[in-house]
């Protein structure tokens, strides 16, 4: 089997760990940089930035609702256009200073329960990828594989990349459980690039009822505070290796979904 697969992770989201950051940035093939909505600010997007062009690891935009305070892991109840033009703001924050790295962004993944919103929300992912595309047409967009983020952005012309994660579980309609409920979180190397090897091969996954369901997705996300994500991405990249499938950033795969893996 020969294939490709992105592997990446939301970095810049605190300040005590970029340590971990940087040293994940070595196993990792593309990086999701916070913006300042939920995290991250001009000084800590420098450092990932170039951090990332050292690496060789393709780096994004990774904006949310703006709701420091929470993290981002709550909806707010804010009227669209005002949330568009944060987002715009936010994307905007780090190509400002990409630019003035002269590094190259390529993408734009939403954080948290904006990540959420968008993949249940036909009514806010449509205007959200519009205005994205819009505002930045040579970035993909990323969002939940499966999700109405999906059809939302290849409406607007935009390219996606539908992705899919090692370390969480996943309900039986393909969304992700709840951090509040038991299965949300994937425990362990082992387990982890298990789940990893199914999606990138097409093989079923157990979802949170036993059923089995498929998640087919170009990228893989690992979250960088989960415990041992570093060595969990070392064995990712190992496994995948074994199998014959490439990690690569998004620009450098396929845009054909049927083309992820040539078996």
């Amino acid at each position: 089997m020969t294939g490709w697969i992105d592997l990446n992770a939301d970095l810049g989201e605190d300040p005590l760990e970029e340590t971990r950051d940087i040293a994940l940035m070595t196993h990792i093939s593309s990086c999701n940089i916070a913006c300042g909505g939920h995290a991250g600010d001009d000084a800590s997007m420098t450092r990932m930035l170039i951090a990332a062009r050292e690496a060789g690891v393709a780096a994004g935009a990774h904006p949310s609702y703006p709701d420091r305070a929470g993290f981002g892991r709550t909806s707010l109840a804010m009227p669209l256009p005002d949330l568009i033009e944060s987002l715009l703001a936010q994307v905007r924050a780090l190509v400002r200073v990409a630019n003035g790295l002269a590094i190259p962004l390529t993408h734009i993944k939403p954080h948290g329960m904006l990540y959420n919103d968008l993949a249940d929300r036909a009514d806010m992912a449509g205007p959200v990828a519009a205005a994205l595309h819009m505002a930045f047409p040579t970035l993909a967009l990323v969002g939940l594989a499966h999700g109405a983020f999906e059809q939302a952005a290849r409406d607007a012309g935009a390219r996606f990349i539908a992705e899919g994660f090692v370390d969480r579980g996943y309900t039986p309609a393909r969304r992700l459980v709840p951090r509040s409920q038991p299965g949300a979180l994937i425990a362990g190397d082992e387990a982890r690039a298990a789940q990893a090897l199914a999606i990138a091969t097409g093989q079923p996954l157990t979802a949170s009822d036993g059923s089995l369901i498929h998640v087919v997705a170009h990228s893989l996300c690992i979250h960088s505070d989960s415990p041992g994500s570093e060595q969990t991405a070392l064995r990712i990249a190992r496994v995948m290796a074994s199998k014959g499938i490439s990690i690569k950033a998004p620009g450098e795969m396929p845009d054909d979904p049927a083309d992820l893996l040539r078996r």
